[in-house]
């Protein structure tokens, strides 16, 4: 529990201090750079206090100079923060809307432009989700989604949801695939230990939604470029 406990302890006791400083000059600047690296740093240090080693591949093949939309297989509440700091420049979230509601943290992802996702999947929801990802996207700034819409209980690849790919296709924004894998077995749904270890994650060569005749071609594709780079067990 000693990895969990330096974790909590690390997030507890910055976030505030990252809401004092952070949240009055976002305001008063209108500029959430500070904030934004203010946060990702103390991601990383969690991840680090909690002895996780990130071993990186691929972080080259991203796109400069443009918003893509990146797409990672979940299989643990460690994925965004040893994902999202990785992330060249500054990336929005789609997030479930309940997420929105924690103190401080609910308040940061507002101003970062996260989207919130309603989990009752109804299509007007949906859409109104995707039109405010597609907004954020054409003000320069990332979008990462975690295409499955929930964590894997088992670390196996879930069925896709159809929005992100409906994005890609209205926005052109290219899609950056990635593959997660280690952290299935550090903190696993439904827990709260923590075990030390490495994760792993891979980004892949970007892939644009105008190469595909359909939306299931795309799925699909980028379904199969995330599943190539995990252990054999996780494609479903």
């Amino acid at each position: 529990m000693i990895p969990a406990i330096k974790i909590f302890l690390c997030y507890a006791l910055l976030a505030p201090i990252a809401a004092l400083l952070g949240f009055p000059w976002t305001l008063l600047t209108g500029d959430i750079t500070f904030l934004y690296r203010f946060a990702m740093w103390i991601a990383k240090t969690g991840v680090r206090l909690a002895d996780i080693n990130v071993r990186v591949q691929g972080l080259e093949t991203v796109p400069q100079g443009q918003p893509c939309i990146f797409m990672a297989n979940h299989v643990s509440n460690l994925d965004p923060p040893v994902l999202l700091p990785l992330i060249p420049d500054r990336t929005a979230v789609l997030v479930k809307k309940e997420l929105m509601k924690i103190p401080f943290i609910g308040t940061g992802m507002r101003l970062g432009d996260f989207v919130p996702v309603e989990r009752n999947q109804q299509r007007e929801s949906a859409m109104e989700s995707i039109q405010q990802a597609a907004k954020v996207l054409a003000s320069g700034v990332h979008i990462t989604i975690f295409p499955e819409g929930t964590r894997s209980r088992t670390g196996r690849l879930l069925p896709f949801k159809k929005g992100p790919f409906y994005l890609a296709q209205q926005t052109g924004a290219p899609i950056v695939p990635i593959s997660i894998y280690g952290t299935e077995s550090m903190m696993r749904k439904g827990g709260l230990r923590i075990a030390p270890g490495d994760a792993h994650v891979h980004f892949h060569p970007p892939m644009r939604a105008s190469d595909y005749a359909t939306r299931e071609e795309l799925m699909a594709a980028v379904r199969e470029k995330i599943a190539l780079d995990l252990p054999e067990w996780m494609r479903a």
